[in-house]
């Protein structure tokens, strides 16, 4: 079992253990609470009494001297645990702040995130003293230690040092290894990850897999290897599988995969009577996605397809703390634990009226409350990009034969060029544009064609990707050029540009691959930006997850990377990256 991150001290806890006998007053009561209590699987009345930051009771008793405590009348309310999120990306244009503080306004106030982001945009020992600080918040984050960083880079070695790696994974943050995108390596017999996989197991910790459309057999060999978990299942046949397996599955409502109601109508329909090993997962949507809440929104769905209610709470909370090994601090409601938990009108309306998180009220009566979460991210390093080099025209070569077809927002398709792509422009009769990705050091660049991300983009630029190197797109080279330029001079971030003006722009002010806006203001501009390309012919319902999955080779079956276009279902680079 890991190593527990938070512990209370010797003298906290004999003041706890005087709350309990009378000697000290609880700071908070919550007084004739219907709670679930997820150990019977009951809704039991009860009084729950809270001192600073602890659960030090749960019965029916109230305390003897009522003076100075802060009495929370319960008898029309219902009382769950804080919802977790078990497999957030917390840095998808917004970052783990933003996203804690707007989603845990609607209940979910636990997470648990992937490092990648941290791999690439920060210092080393910053990105670990990142964790440390972060849990100073009055939200609960946890981590995974990644063994690979879902694209094909050059020099990975010297990201994932044996030391490094050593650190991530004896940090008390980091609860799992994973997500393990790489498995096709581990498979052909690549030991370095395999080892990895052993010394996650070796500390108790969880590891999490990454299989869409894995076959029976492949599922089998990853459980040899030890992982725990897979998050991509993509039917209920899907889930039913891997729960014959003896894996921990969950079911993702995200925005590329917005398939919550379909599984568990499939998972009824196969017969599934039990929810115990399954729970929710948004999978690092889009900001847009998030708009009425991030968990809540999943129980909503469960509790409309029929799902038993305490199964629907229980996958939001106590299924993942119980997985995850930290059931004796969150996820619960019982002596001991932590004060995270959500007060309800009713069992059938999951969004909260008041949330709790460590102690402090996030949300009271439906009012948020002040509480001290200031980030300030430039200590860590992150700060506008600085680009310094220049877009040379002679960077806008493209005599690709190969380019790349969008079969949706996330999946690309190989296909032979036909048209003159060595022209100024391209013709918007067709959905073909020029696609650049160029290394953010600039060093090196790839050139294709890309079809069907729009017919009328003239000039697009992002600092947001993957890797976290430039993607160029357009029909016009001169208006990409421009993009790129604008998008330069404000730090890093997103820009469209046509006939000459700058039609949208969004910094994105931590090194140019997030945003340090509200969710709010993020929100919103993302809706313009889709709502811009839309207009412009981009057809499908994520541009946000196209410009971040065109590197990832997670994901079939050709991507544009830093060594060059990959065929994915090959492992091979069919034409390497152009030195500039």
């Amino acid at each position: 079992m890991p190593q527990g991150k938070f512990q209370w001290k010797n003298s906290q806890i004999r003041k706890q253990i005087d709350v309990l006998s009378q000697k000290l007053a609880p700071t908070i009561v919550l007084k004739d609470a219907t709670y679930l209590n997820s150990y019977l699987r009951q809704w039991i009345k009860a009084n729950i009494w809270i001192y600073e930051d602890r659960i030090v009771y749960v019965g029916a008793n109230l305390p003897e001297h009522s003076a100075q405590i802060e009495i929370i009348d319960c008898s029309n309310k219902v009382v769950v645990p804080g919802y977790i999120e078990p497999h957030a990306h917390p840095f998808q244009l917004y970052n783990p702040h933003t996203l804690a503080k707007y989603v845990s306004q609607t209940g979910t106030t636990t997470f648990i995130g992937d490092n990648l982001f941290l791999l690439l945009q920060c210092e080393k020992k910053k990105a670990l003293t990142i964790l440390d600080d972060i849990e100073k918040l009055p939200y609960h984050f946890y981590w995974w230690a990644r063994f690979d960083l879902q694209t094909e880079v050059r020099s990975e070695e010297t990201i994932f040092t044996h030391d490094f790696m050593n650190e991530w994974l004896d940090h008390k943050a980091v609860i799992q290894g994973g997500e393990l995108t790489s498995w096709p390596k581990l498979i052909d017999g690549d030991d370095w990850i395999l080892y990895w996989l052993q010394e996650t197991k070796s500390r108790g910790k969880r590891l999490e897999g990454h299989f869409p459309g894995a076959s029976e057999n492949t599922l089998t060999k990853m459980k040899l290897f030890g992982v725990d978990s897979d998050h991509e299942s993509m039917t209920g046949k899907d889930v039913i599988n891997r729960l014959k397996m003896g894996y921990t599955t969950a079911i993702r409502h995200s925005s590329i995969r917005p398939d919550l109601v379909k599984l568990i109508k499939e998972v009824q329909e196969e017969g599934l009577t039990t929810y115990d090993h399954v729970y929710y997962t948004t999978d690092g949507a889009t900001p847009t996605f998030y708009e009425d809440g991030m968990i809540n929104r999943c129980i909503e769905i469960a509790l409309e397809c029929n799902v038993p209610a305490i199964d629907a709470y229980n996958m939001a909370s106590f299924n993942i703390a119980k997985y995850y090994q930290f059931e004796d601090k969150l996820g619960v409601i019982s002596p001991g634990r932590i004060a995270t938990l959500n007060i309800l009108d009713s069992i059938d309306r999951p969004n909260p009226t008041s949330v709790m998180s460590k102690g402090l009220w996030l949300l009271k009566d439906n009012q948020p409350q002040e509480v001290k979460d200031v980030v300030n991210w430039g200590e860590y390093g992150l700060g506008p990009a600085e680009l310094n080099w220049n877009l040379e025209m002679d960077d806008l070569q493209f005599s690709m034969p190969l380019g790349m077809k969008m079969r949706n927002a996330v999946i690309m398709e190989p296909y032979s060029i036909t048209i003159d792509s060595t022209d100024n422009e391209l013709s918007e009769s067709h959905d073909e544009s020029y696609l650049a990705l160029i290394d953010r050091s600039g060093e090196w660049r790839n050139n294709t064609i890309l079809k069907g991300f729009s017919q009328h983009i003239q000039g697009f630029a992002s600092s947001y990707s993957s890797t976290g190197d430039i993607i160029i797109i357009g029909k016009s080279k001169t208006e990409m050029a421009a993009a790129f330029t604008r998008m330069k001079e404000i730090g890093g971030g997103i820009v469209l540009t046509e006939n000459g003006k700058v039609l949208f722009e969004m910094p994105l002010e931590l090194n140019g691959s997030a945003s340090n806006k509200s969710l709010e203001e993020v929100m919103a501009k993302q809706n313009q930006l889709n709502s811009l390309l839309k207009e412009r012919g981009y057809s499908f319902d994520d541009p946000i997850s196209s410009l971040l999955y065109l590197s990832a080779t997670l994901l079939p079956y050709i991507r544009i990377t830093p060594q060059g276009i990959f065929d994915v279902m090959k492992k091979t680079v069919l034409f390497p990256s152009i030195m500039r």
